[in-house]
């Protein structure tokens, strides 16, 4: 039995992340920066001598390419990679593509913060991470769980939320407590699992 590796990253910079934009379900692509922190997460694997047997991506261009980077410094281009919008970044509503300046002059600091930093309040037209977690916890423990459980090496490029909803309950942290997890861009997270699917060890490999 091969061991039970999961390793989630976060997808690196991009255009919006940038221009301090919400961003959600828009597409924009990564930056100059953001591919140099997807190759800098492929080195760190290598380093490691992580390779893959399955990886997943949401169906948004930012975390496809940052998969594509690191599968591809890693030798590994053209590996199965099963992409899905339940793994797509919490959505904004209103908003998204707008300036988090702006957003705050037009609802307010307070208000804004509330959306952001909330567990289960939305903000309009948007999800909140509760309801992200709605949508990523069931492909987690149908699609991901069972290939990683199964003995295949698995990679899961996606976004700072739905990575968090994904982390909530691995970790089984409150909705207090995951809100307030930073995930930085480009960097790889490395859990075991053992065989009932707990955390055996966890890495940053920052």
């Amino acid at each position: 039995m091969s061991e039970r590796l999961l390793v989630l990253c976060r997808h690196g910079q991009s255009e919006w992340n940038l221009k301090n934009l919400f961003t959600g379900w828009k597409d924009p692509g990564l930056t100059e920066q953001g591919v140099a922190e997807a190759h800098a997460a492929a080195a760190r694997l290598k380093q490691e001598a992580i390779a893959f047997d399955i990886a997943f991506t949401s169906v948004l261009s930012r975390a496809q390419r940052t998969n594509d980077i690191i599968l591809g410094d890693l030798g590994q281009s053209g590996l199965e990679t099963q992409k899905d919008q339940a793994l797509n970044e919490r959505d904004y509503g209103e908003l998204s593509g707008l300036n988090k300046d702006d957003a705050r002059k037009k609802w307010g600091e307070e208000q804004v913060h509330v959306w952001r930093r909330s567990y289960d309040v939305p903000p309009p037209g948007g999800e909140s991470l509760k309801d992200t977690a709605a949508r990523v916890l069931p492909y987690y423990i149908h699609r991901i769980l069972p290939a990683v459980l199964a003995g295949k090496r698995t990679l899961v490029a996606a976004h700072g939320n739905s990575l968090r909803a994904l982390i909530m309950a691995m970790e089984g942290l409150t909705g207090e407590e995951i809100v307030k997890r930073e995930l930085a861009t480009g960097v790889p997270i490395v859990y075991r699992l053992n065989a009932d699917s707990t955390i055996a060890a966890k890495d940053v490999l920052a």
